[in-house]
C-alpha cells in the first residue's frame, strides 16, 4: 500500500479545494466506513452541509479499517498539483470527460479526482511517470553480449512482480510489487513501486489531543534501459535491491539472469584523476608502455548523447592546449593501445564500467589486470574506501 502520511490531506482547506460534488462521489465507495467513523455523506452537498473538521480528523486517525481509502487519498493528494494540472486534465479531454459544474473552473485537485474516478490505474500511472524525474544517482550494469540484442518492451511484468515480491516479503517490506514500463524517447524507463517495513508516526489532533499511525511507507525504484549501449541503470536505496532488480530484470526481460553482469569491477576516474600519471607502467613485468587513444563521454539529456575523443595518444594530444577530461564527464568507454614485451605490435585494450574489459589476446589479461590493479581502474576494497573518504571530504569542504 502507498504511503498514507495524514498530513497531506487533513487540513480542511485542502480538503476544500475540492469540488463539493466531486468530494462526495469520491467518497461514496467508502460511505460504510466513514459511517462507522460518524460520518454521514449528503445526498445533496453544498459547501455548507459537509463538515471538512470530521472528515479531515477521520482522515488524520485511519484506524486500520479504511480499505483503500488511504490510497485514494494518497494519489489525489499527490497529484492535486497546478504543475501536472495541464497533463492531466489532456487526458480527461482525450477520453470525453467533462466537469458537472461548467460554470465554474476546475482546480487542480478536482482534475486529479475526475481523473481517478474515471481510470484510476491511469492516475496511479501518471504518477509513476510523474517520480522518474525526482531520481538522481543509477548504478549501471551493461550486458557482455555482442551485438546487443534486440528489445521489446514486455507486454506483462505479472512474472517480474512475483518474484520481486517474494524477496520484498521476505525482507518484510510486503507483497504488492508494481512495476510500470514507460517508452520515451532517449530509452526505455521501468518504476517499481513497493512497501517498506512499516513506519509507526506520531499525528497531531484537530482537538489538541495526541495520536499516532501505523503504516507501510511506499517506496519507487527507477531503471533506465539504454537498448543502444546494452546498458541497465537502477536508482535504489539498498544494494540488495540493485542486485535484486539486475537480476530479475535481466531473467524476466532478456531470459538471462546474468544477462547483466554483476561484478562493480572497473572505474576510468582515474584518468580524471590522474591524467596521463595514470598511466605509468614502470612497475608492471611484461608492459613497456600504454596510450590512450579513444574516450567516450555521456552527457545524456533528451538526445542521449555520446561524445567520443580519439587520437593516437589523447594526453599528448591535449597538451600544451590547456584540455583534459572534465571533471563532469561520465565516461562509459576508454580505448587503449598497450605495448607488451612479447609483441611488436601494440594492441588494444578495452575498458566499459562497470564490468566490461577487452582484450585482442586471452594472456594479456594477467598483465592488463595487474596494471589496471595498481593504477585503479579495478576498484578494491581499499580503492573504494579512499573514494568515500574523499568525497566525504569534499562534502564537508563546501558546507
Amino acid at each position: 500500500m502507498p504511503t498514507y502520511n495524514p498530513r497531506q490531506f487533513s487540513a480542511p482547506d485542502k480538503i476544500r479545494e475540492i469540488s463539493h460534488h466531486l468530494l462526495i462521489e469520491l467518497l461514496l465507495p467508502h460511505k460504510k466506513y466513514l459511517a462507522s467513523r460518524n460520518i454521514t455523506l449528503p445526498t445533496n452537498p453544498t459547501p455548507e452541509n459537509i463538515d471538512y473538521d470530521a472528515l479531515a480528523n477521520v482522515f488524520m486517525t485511519p484506524n486500520g479499517n479504511e480499505g483503500e481509502l488511504s490510497e485514494t487519498l494518497y494519489y489525489i493528494s499527490e497529484m492535486s498539483s497546478p504543475e501536472i494540472a495541464d497533463e492531466l486534465m489532456e487526458e480527461l479531454q482525450a477520453k470525453n470527460i467533462e466537469f458537472r459544474d461548467k460554470a465554474n473552473q476546475p482546480t487542480p485537485a478536482d482534475i486529479a479526482v475526475k481523473l481517478w474516478l474515471s481510470d484510476p490505474q491511469l492516475l496511479e500511472r501518471k504518477h509513476a511517470e510523474q517520480q522518474l524525474t525526482h531520481q538522481r544517482s543509477f548504478e549501471h550494469y551493461q550486458t557482455d553480449i555482442d551485438p546487443v540484442p534486440e528489445f521489446k518492451m514486455p507486454k506483462t511484468f505479472t512474472a517480474l512482480e512475483k518474484d520481486l515480491d517474494n524477496w520484498f516479503e521476505e525482507k518484510k517490506r510486503g507483497r504488492g510489487a508494481k512495476v510500470f514500463g514507460f517508452k520515451k524517447p532517449q530509452g526505455f524507463w521501468f518504476m517499481v513501486r513497493h512497501g517498506e517495513i512499516y513506519s509507526r508516526q506520531g499525528t497531531q489532533k484537530d482537538d489538541g489531543n495526541a495520536g499516532s499511525v501505523y503504516f507501510r511507507p511506499s517506496k519507487h525504484d527507477v531503471l533506465f534501459y539504454d537498448a543502444a549501449l546494452g546498458e541497465l541503470s537502477i536508482h535504489a536505496a539498498h544494494v540488495g535491491e540493485i542486485e535484486l532488480y539486475r537480476k530479475k530484470f535481466g531473467l524476466h526481460v532478456f531470459k538471462n539472469e546474468n544477462f547483466f553482469p554483476g561484478s562493480d569491477k572497473y572505474t576510468l576516474d582515474p584518468l580524471k584523476d590522474n591524467g596521463k600519471d595514470a598511466l605509468a607502467c614502470d612497475d608492471i613485468r611484461g608492459m613497456e608502455w600504454i596510450r590512450l587513444k579513444e574516450i567516450r563521454y555521456f552527457w545524456g539529456g533528451p538526445q542521449r548523447e555520446v561524445e567520443i575523443r580519439t587520437a593516437t595518444d589523447l594526453f599528448a594530444a591535449w597538451e600544451g592546449k590547456n584540455r583534459s577530461i572534465p571533471e563532469s564527464a561520465r565516461i562509459i568507454r576508454a580505448s587503449f593501445l598497450a605495448k607488451f614485451t612479447d609483441a611488436k605490435i601494440p594492441r588494444t585494450v578495452v575498458i566499459q564500467p562497470a564490468n566490461i574489459a577487452k582484450y585482442t589476446r586471452d594472456d594479456d589479461a594477467v598483465v592488463v589486470e595487474e596494471f589496471l590493479t595498481k593504477r585503479g581502474f579495478i576498484k578494491t576494497e581499499a580503492n573504494k574506501k579512499d573514494k568515500k573518504r574523499e568525497k566525504s571530504v569534499t562534502s564537508v569542504a563546501n558546507s
